[in-house]
């Protein structure tokens, strides 16, 4: 049997009681990353044998874990943060045991895209997860289809991409197309920009670094925001949260 167990993406504190319970229970953890996932088991004395299952074995490994699996073994995959399977290698291994009819259960948990929109102030009724844009191929084409999309639009990129990818937004939808960026959900420094296209661009081209996890909530087309929703420049919030561990 394999498990999805979701692991947090910040705060220690969001790991589930029937996660930490799975965890415990299973023969073998099959992570993303041992060395990061070692910090989060020995916090909470999971002593459970580890694995490494990523992008660069998942073929290899995924026919070892799968094999387990037929002989009895239960498995749990994690991440280095957030719910396998939402853009990781995860999909790759549920498959693999669907075609073997091994059962698979996806635990619910923390992932980064549920409380940014949850919080953007951005419509969550009708959304759209996109993920990562693609890099080079095919990237114009994905913006391209965005730009008629009415459903809020949510979005992962990286620190230094983030300027280029509220460029390209910004050319695609507009720049006074509402958005929000939010940073480090869950740790000490979560942030929330929210703005337009322009006025966020404007406010990280402005920072010294950006750092951290991202995700980006962007208006859907023909959206019109509140009257107070900030326009003329980007309004960033910031909690500081002595709770918070990363």
């Amino acid at each position: 049997m394999l498990y999805l167990v979701p692991t947090p993406i910040g705060n220690l504190e969001d790991l589930t009681l029937r996660a930490l319970r799975i965890l415990r229970e299973v023969d073998l953890i099959a992570c993303e990353d041992t060395r990061t996932s070692a910090k989060l088991l020995r916090h909470y004395g999971i002593t459970t044998p580890t694995t490494s299952y990523h992008a660069h074995n998942e073929a290899r490994k995924a026919a070892e874990l799968v094999a387990r699996m037929e002989a009895g073994a239960r498995v749990a995959l994690i991440t280095d943060a957030g719910t396998p399977g939402i853009s990781d290698p995860g999909f790759y291994l549920v498959r693999a045991c669907l075609r073997r009819r091994i059962p698979v259960v996806a635990l619910p948990g923390p992932t980064a895209f549920v409380p940014a929109l949850a919080a953007s102030g951005l419509p969550t009724d009708r959304f759209v997860f996109e993920g990562f844009l693609p890099v080079k191929k095919g990237r114009q084409k994905r913006l391209a289809e965005l730009a008629a999309e009415p459903r809020t639009i949510v979005l992962y990129e990286s620190p230094h991409r983030l300027l280029r990818t509220l460029d390209d937004l910004a050319r695609a939808l507009g720049e006074e197309r509402p958005a929000v960026v939010a940073r480090e959900l869950t740790k000490t420094f979560e942030e929330f920009a929210r703005g337009t296209l322009r006025t966020l661009h404007a406010y990280y081209a402005a920072q010294p670094r950006v750092r951290g996890e991202l995700v980006l909530v962007v208006a859907g087309t023909g959206y019109r925001p509140d009257p107070d929703w900030p326009r003329d420049q980007a309004m960033v919030v910031s909690s500081y949260t002595s709770e918070a561990a990363s």
